[in-house]
């Protein structure tokens, strides 16, 4: 089980099956696709299963792996839609001030250039267009997904809790 307070990164997905031994398709996360191997066990989103991965190979669009204990194609079959998380404090530190983890944005502030807050970064989503901040609106109502572009987000104060949206015009209002 994961250490409740421990904040965890997903590092990717599994996407079905490849060949009749047990092969893994992952859409990975990570800069290096082929690094998914290299943090030792990862767990599923819950914490309650473990998955060891090895013999990483990349391919189109993630990697191809091996898990221990899946042997056949109907095992790895149904990991299909199981995220692979790690704890964030195994991850290398990042190199620069520009540099971090979508999981850093979590939980940071949305404030205008008035300095008042618009809501809070509640998740990172990527639905194959770019990168989009999931934000709970200050005001309350449902989640508004904004762009994550330079543009919109020109600045971010990790150490401050807050970052610098400059949204589309009405996103926020009801």
């Amino acid at each position: 089980m994961p250490d409740e307070g421990a904040k965890r990164v997903c590092l990717g997905r599994a996407v079905g099956a490849r060949g009749l031994k047990g092969e893994l398709r992952i859409k990975t996360f990570t800069e290096d696709p082929l690094s998914i191997g290299s943090y030792g066990p990862l767990q599923d989103e819950a914490g309650l299963r473990q998955f060891n991965i090895s013999n990483v190979k990349a391919v189109k669009d993630g990697v191809v792996a091996r898990l221990k204990g899946i042997s056949t194609r109907e095992q790895a079959d149904a990991l299909k839609g199981v995220e692979f998380y790690v704890e964030r404090a195994r991850l290398p530190d990042v190199e620069d001030d520009s540099s971090f983890y979508f999981e850093d944005l979590i939980g940071l502030v949305a404030i205008n250039q008035n300095g008042s807050a618009l809501g809070q970064v509640v998740s990172v989503q990527n639905f194959g267009a770019g990168d989009l901040l999931e934000v709970r609106p200050a005001t309350g109502g449902p989640t508004v997904l904004v762009p994550f572009t330079e543009e919109i987000i020109p600045d971010i104060d990790f150490e401050g809790g807050w970052l610098l949206m400059l949204p589309p015009e009405g996103i926020f209002e009801d």
